[in-house]
């Protein structure tokens, strides 16, 4: 499966109803639509480490956790002060409405969609290289909120073990998608080559 944009769809999606925390919908005031993505420039830098490299990421989100309600496939918490953050970027039109829904509940304004300005090719293997810190931090997690007594952090666990099982399986050649996505402006086409995650190729 190539690189798939998601912005495109979460734009056209932008006025419409969005999923809520219950299960059902909501229809953004006309005032607030679209207001959702920060636009101060110091949110890259202040990005959580924990997110996958892509267009989503939090940056100083709320810790109402609110997030996975709405986006459980994407959104995970930090254990520190309950902040959000992108562990799964959307593939497909549904997976990027849901993420739409997450964000516009955050009343910080804690997420960005730059991320595709940010990410270069070094950026994307320096994440890769160092991904061990994050499998770990989300072992972790799972280790330790799957046995809390609160229900809201036994289910977050969960995420930390897909997080776990995205980073062994799945991540790496999503990620050589996007580092193709970054180089040429475009998915690449079936059979074409890929970059690669190492600088020498390996």
């Amino acid at each position: 499966m190539s690189y798939w944009d998601p912005l495109p769809a979460v734009r056209a999606a932008e006025s419409g109803p969005l999923p809520a925390p219950d299960g059902g919908t909501w229809l953004p005031s006309p005032e607030y639509r679209g207001q959702w993505w920060n636009p101060r420039p110091d949110r890259w830098a202040e990005r959580d480490w924990r997110n996958v490299p892509g267009p989503f990421y939090g940056a100083g989100t709320d810790t109402c956790w609110m997030g996975r309600l709405i986006a459980p496939a994407h959104v995970l918490y930090d254990d520190e002060w309950g902040a959000e953050f992108v562990y799964r970027q959307p593939r497909d039109a549904a997976q990027a409405l849901a993420l739409l829904g997450a964000i516009a509940q955050d009343p910080m304004v804690g997420y960005a969609c730059d991320g595709d300005d940010h990410w270069t090719p070094e950026l994307v293997r320096d994440w890769w290289r160092e991904r061990g810190r994050v499998r770990e931090w989300a072992a972790a997690l799972d280790r330790t909120w799957s046995v809390s007594d609160r229900s809201e952090e036994r289910e977050a666990a969960g995420g930390g073990r897909e997080y776990v099982a995205y980073i062994d399986a799945g991540l790496a050649e999503d990620l050589r998608h996007y580092l193709f996505w970054l180089s040429e402006g475009r998915p690449a086409h079936p059979g074409e080559p890929l970059p690669t995650l190492s600088p020498h190729g390996s």
